[in-house]
């Protein structure tokens, strides 16, 4: 079986995520799997062939090398303490930088640098979000001078399997690589570094690697549709095998305004764990005591059929359901138990910052 991993420690290290998780706010309960949505109907206009060139000339100077370290000692970072690389890429012209939480994970002290040649920046943390394997740094302007270009945010939503994909970042610290492939496929559920799971992820054939973490998916017009996170392997290689997975933009556009205030960004928080059920739809295997699947009388065993109204073929359905609401809201779920079909309705919490055993 293949393995899913990711890029923890940026051009240094990979380390083995916990797995895709089958799971709605909760934790894995079931084997490791990646699926897709049905694709969006094909553009019907014909596709112009993209001038890879044309683009990373144009959005390669707003893309940055990114170095996080654990130590006490002061910048630059004089050897002490564990020190991790990613990539990451310039959003406004306020010094706002997109990278993956993996990348700064329990870091101290972050520094950036525009192109090969540039001087260390200073960074400063503003805020992260785990469960959407996003964070967001911030230098002072003044420090990049004309370096600071912004990379325009396109749409997730909109992508199609076979639209052009362009990865820029530092793979192995080697920096300003330039990949091209397409859009593999849409609708993935990839696992976050709390354990929870992201939907909507874009699988793409173009090579990522360790280093990558962190950096721009581009479209063919140079727009953001994602953020380079995770590969998936085979054969005990840690090294690409054209399946790598980007965060949706559209996540980064939803966690923005918490992270730029150094809020926690909150996401919906079921409390359960399932796993594929044989005839279909998603078996609960354990129940959070006290969580929102527990207060509507979700019990192990039931089989989750239906959630918000749309029929649930497998666990991915209920995770994609629950990630695309907001705490406090409700569903309705229907489950099966004893050959019998019951609806209970469920207010949706606030996911914790980690999963939690029963």
């Amino acid at each position: 079986m293949s393995r899913l991993l990711s890029f923890i420690a940026g051009a240094v290290s990979v380390g083995a995520v916990v797995g895709v998780l089958a799971i709605a706010g909760a934790f894995d309960g079931g084997e490791t799997v990646v699926r897709s949505e049905p694709a969006p109907p094909a553009a019907t206009t014909p596709a112009k062939a993209t001038n890879v060139a044309d683009v990373y000339a144009r959005v390669s100077a707003g893309v940055v090398f990114v170095q996080a370290n654990s130590g006490r000692g002061q910048l630059p970072f004089p050897g002490g303490g564990r020190a991790a690389s990613g990539s990451g890429f310039v959003i406004d012209g306020d010094g706002h930088i997109i990278t993956n939480d993996h990348v700064v994970q329990d870091a101290t002290q972050y520094r950036v640098r525009f192109g090969a040649h540039g001087k260390p920046i200073v960074a400063k943390l503003l805020g992260t979000d785990p469960s959407a394997d996003l964070a967001l740094l911030k230098i002072d302007p003044k420090d990049a001078g004309d370096d600071l270009q912004p990379l325009p945010l396109g749409v997730s939503s909109t992508l199609h399997p076979g639209d052009t994909a362009i990865a820029i970042g530092s793979p192995f610290g080697l920096e300003g690589t330039v990949t091209s492939g397409i859009v593999s496929a849409l609708g993935r559920t990839i696992s976050a570094p709390n354990g929870f799971s992201i939907s909507g992820a874009v699988q793409t054939d173009a090579a990522i690697n360790p280093g990558n973490s962190g950096g721009p998916l581009l479209d063919a017009q140079g727009r953001v549709i994602g953020v380079n996170s995770q590969i998936q392997t085979g054969g005990g290689s840690d090294q690409n095998s054209g399946v790598g997975f980007a965060v949706p933009v559209d996540a980064i556009k939803r966690a923005l305004p918490s992270l730029e205030q150094g809020k926690a960004v909150q996401h919906a928080y079921l409390g359960v764990s399932t796993r594929t059920a044989t005839d279909g739809g998603a078996a609960v295997g354990e129940v959070i005591a006290g969580g929102p699947a527990a207060k509507a009388g979700v019990r192990q065993g039931d089989r989750i059929v239906q959630i918000a109204g749309a029929d649930v073929r497998e666990p991915d359905d209920v995770s994609a359901a629950v990630n695309a609401r907001k705490p406090g809201d409700k569903v309705e779920i229907v489950v099966e138990r004893g050959g019998d079909r019951r609806t209970l309705n469920v207010t949706l919490g606030a996911q914790p910052r980690r999963v939690s055993t029963p």
